[in-house]
């Protein structure tokens, strides 16, 4: 049985309106009164009605975090950022998965389900740059990644073109010269692929390095299993590579499985750097080199914004982009 206000002011041998006051923090309790009835509410596991506090105060004090799919240990790790800088404010998260879904992207952008929250992140991958003007919706907004960059949208990003950037020149630091790349999407060029793809032919451009098609490893999904095929896909090819940029971790570790298996030493052989840096890179074998996007400071600006735009329709979007670093490891 879920337990009620009037369960726990039976418990307490308080009023239904004491209880009430209490749940909404009012400061007109006695400390002893509060402290009986916080008690009541602990034994009895009771939660607060986000949907009746939402009727008489206009606020549910409840954000929601829409990504593409939780397996990717990024998004996993950015909703856990992402609920420990809501629950610093005093906000809980209820967590979406659109899995890259252009309808249901849609969806959640018309769903009644937005009345239940005072805000959106908003992580769109299947939408693209024809529909930026429906994400111009009634609940507050804030947009996250590279997709629908929109005027008048909050949006806070990684700087994906400089961060691949510098992953690229990490390994030509190391006198690597054929650097292949696992994750490509062929012909994209607003979204992750695209734009990592970019910073990774300015580094090679800068060194005087001829760009080879050949080394492009594409993969449509950046799970392990296709970090694996795409980089066994380039050693069965035979075209000589001395490294790998990955254009996330999971692929990079898909890409060492299959390096380690058909017999290329990592990093002596081959060089391998990934993106996201992600918790699975400090436990592989060898440990992972990576890039740091600013997954915390994407959270929590994030959240800073969506709570101003909820306190303040009026004030002018921000766009944020939030600052990188390497992660140096044994992989190169």
């Amino acid at each position: 049985m879920v337990a009620t206000l009037h369960d726990v002011a039976r418990l307490a041998g308080v009023s239904f309106k004491t209880v009430s006051n209490v749940v909404n923090d009012y400061p007109h309790v006695r400390p002893s009164t509060r402290q009986r009835v916080q008690e009541a509410i602990a034994e009895l596991g009771y939660q607060p009605n986000l949907s009746a506090r939402s009727l008489r105060s206009g606020r549910s004090d409840a954000i929601s975090l829409a990504v593409p799919e939780l397996r990717l240990p990024y998004f996993a790790e950015l909703a856990d950022e992402v609920i420990r800088a809501a629950e610093r404010r005093g906000l809980v998260v209820l967590i979406e998965q659109t899995n890259r879904d252009r309808k249901r992207e849609l969806d959640l952008l018309g769903s009644a389900r937005l009345r239940m929250v005072d805000g959106l992140l908003f992580s769109p991958l299947g939408l693209s740059a024809e529909d930026a003007a429906l994400v111009e919706i009634d609940t507050p907004l804030v947009l996250l990644g590279e997709r629908l960059f929109h005027p008048s949208v909050d949006h806070v990003t990684m700087q994906n073109v400089a961060a691949a950037r510098a992953a690229t020149e990490h390994l030509l630091a190391r006198g690597r010269r054929r650097i292949a790349v696992v994750g490509s999407h062929p012909g994209e060029v607003i979204g992750s692929a695209g734009l990592r793809l970019q910073g990774y032919r300015a580094a090679l451009d800068a060194a005087g390095i001829p760009f080879d098609e050949r080394l492009l490893g594409p993969a449509e999904l950046w799970h392990r299993r296709e970090g694996a095929e795409a980089a066994q896909a380039l050693i069965t090819s035979g075209v000589d590579f001395d490294a790998v940029f990955a254009f996330n971790d999971t692929l990079a570790l898909g890409a060492m499985h299959a390096l380690i298996a058909a017999g290329r030493r990592v990093p002596d052989d081959v060089a391998v750097i990934g993106f996201d840096n992600t918790d699975d890179g400090m436990f592989s074998q060898p440990t992972l080199t990576t890039v740091d996007p600013g997954r915390r400071e994407i959270a929590e600006r994030a959240v800073e914004a969506v709570v101003q735009r909820i306190a303040d329709r009026g004030i002018a979007p921000q766009h944020v982009e939030v600052g990188y670093s390497i992660v140096q490891r044994e992989s190169t």
